[in-house]
C-alpha cells in the first residue's frame, strides 16, 4: 500500500512554480497583478517574479535560500526536482493529475520555472531578498498584494500554530492590500489543523479573512486559498 504522506526530507522543499501555475493557484488575472507592488513569500525557484515584472508589476521575492550564486542554486534546483519527480512516480496515486498528466510533465514545469528564475536571479538580484517568515525586512504597507504558497499550512509536522499566526501577521503588516495563501492542506493531504484557528485569530485582530475556491487542484480536494484583507 502506498504511504499516504508525501515526504520532504529537507527542512522545506526548494521547488518553483510557473507564472501560469500561480495564476490558477491564486486566482490571478493580469489586471490583478499589473501595476501592483507584489511580494512573493516564499518565492523559491519560481518564475512568477520574472514574468510578472514583464507585465508591469513590481515584484519582490523572499526566501531564506536566496543569497548563493545562481550556479550554486542551479545544482540545488536540479537535485530538488529530480528527487521530487522520483517520489511522485512512487506515489502518483496520491495526487490529481488533471493539471499535469504525469510526474514527468510536472517535472518539466518545475524545471522551466527554475530556469527562468535562475536567469532573472542572476540578472536582477535586487528582486530577490534572502529572508524568511516570520520576520521580513520591509516597512509597513510596502506591498499591494502578497502571495504565499507552499509553506504556511503545508508543513503541519514542523511548523506550529504560533508560527502560522506570527507569519500571517507579518505578511499582513507589510501588505497594504490583500494576502493570499495556498494551499490549505498539509503534506498528508488533509486540511491543515491550523487553518480555522489562524482565521479565528486574524478575525479577532480585526482582519477580514475568507476562504475562496481556485481552479487549481493537485492535492485531492485542496482547492481553496485563504484571502485576508490587510
Amino acid at each position: 500500500m502506498t504511504d499516504q504522506k508525501f515526504e520532504v526530507d529537507e527542512e522545506f522543499a526548494f521547488l518553483g512554480r510557473t507564472f501560469a501555475e500561480y495564476r490558477r493557484m491564486f486566482d490571478l488575472s493580469v489586471d490583478s497583478v499589473g501595476g501592483k507592488r507584489v511580494l512573493d513569500c516564499p518565492g523559491g525557484p519560481g518564475s512568477f517574479t520574472a514574468v510578472a515584472t514583464e507585465i508591469g508589476a513590481s515584484v519582490t521575492a523572499v526566501d531564506p535560500v536566496y543569497g548563493p550564486s545562481a550556479d550554486e542554486l542551479e545544482s540545488l534546483c536540479r537535485r530538488s526536482v529530480d528527487e521530487n519527480v522520483a517520489q511522485l512516480r512512487e506515489k502518483a496515486d496520491l495526487f490529481v493529475w488533471d493539471e499535469y498528466g504525469d510526474p514527468e510533465t510536472r517535472g518539466r514545469y518545475q524545471r522551466a520555472a527554475a530556469e527562468r528564475f535562475l536567469a532573472d536571479y542572476a540578472a536582477n538580484p535586487d528582486r530577490y531578498v534572502a529572508a524568511g517568515l516570520p520576520d521580513l525586512p520591509f516597512a509597513d504597507d510596502t506591498f499591494d498584494l502578497t502571495l504565499s504558497g507552499n509553506l504556511c499550512f503545508l508543513y503541519d509536522d514542523r511548523l506550529d500554530e504560533r508560527f502560522h499566526v506570527d507569519a500571517m501577521r507579518e505578511l499582513l503588516r507589510v501588505t497594504a492590500g490583500e494576502v493570499r495563501v495556498f494551499p490549505l492542506a498539509s503534506l498528508d493531504r488533509t486540511r491543515s489543523a491550523y487553518v480555522e484557528r489562524v482565521v479565528e485569530r486574524l478575525r479577532a485582530d480585526g482582519y477580514v479573512a475568507q476562504l475562496r475556491e481556485v481552479s487549481y487542484e493537485f492535492q485531492p480536494g485542496a482547492t481553496e486559498m485563504l484571502v485576508v484583507d490587510a
